[in-house]
């Protein structure tokens, strides 16, 4: 056990697994319901942690009382988690590395593009985005930003895709008739 501001944190140990790295690192804080709830909201929001163990969005820090306050969590469980992230190896330099990137899919109208919403019947099956990207390639269809959730982060995992174009007739249903699409919202 380590202390951390007066709070007990326990050191973890993960092993890098290819199949289910970010399940890994949630049940790394199975034994605490509160600070697996600021890693899971960390990885949604692509946060990370600075050296000094702050919260940190593409270098700049995030006060933990915000982040405390947008999660329903306490301060010091905020801090006490990133503790706990940089004393693991592999979640230090998971979280010292993470980085945020834009979601265009809120401004797309905005800026003249189209987004297309792919609901998938099994997010962990192969071949969703391959198979939808080739069949927007075939139509000549030009890809601004690709954006998937993670299934083992999101409830409601989808694939997201922001294009230029306005999509030519049959591709939507192209993309409906592929076997790893539920449904698609465009």
């Amino acid at each position: 056990m380590m202390m951390t501001g007066g709070q007990k944190c326990k050191t973890i140990a993960i092993t890098y697994s290819s199949i289910s790295m970010w399940s890994d690192i949630i049940h790394a804080f199975a034994d605490s319901p509160s600070q697996s709830l600021v890693v899971r909201f960390l990885l949604q929001s692509g946060f990370g942690v600075n050296e000094n163990g702050k919260i940190a969005c593409n270098g700049i820090e995030i006060p933990a009382t915000h982040l405390a306050r947008a999660i329903g969590a306490d301060r010091r469980v905020v801090d006490a988690t990133a503790q706990r992230i940089l004393a693991s190896p592999l979640l230090r330099d998971i979280f010292l590395s993470i980085r945020a990137t834009p979601d265009l899919s809120q401004v797309a109208e905005n800026l003249g593009l189209s987004v297309l919403t792919i609901l998938p019947r099994n997010a962990q099956e192969k071949g969703i985005v391959s198979s939808t990207v080739k069949v927007l390639a075939d139509a000549d269809v030009n890809i601004r930003q690709i954006f998937v959730t993670d299934p083992y982060l999101a409830e409601d995992p989808k694939l997201v895709i922001i294009i230029d174009d306005v999509l030519p007739l049959g591709v939507i249903e192209k993309i409906r008739s592929l076997p790893q699409v539920r449904q698609v919202i465009f």
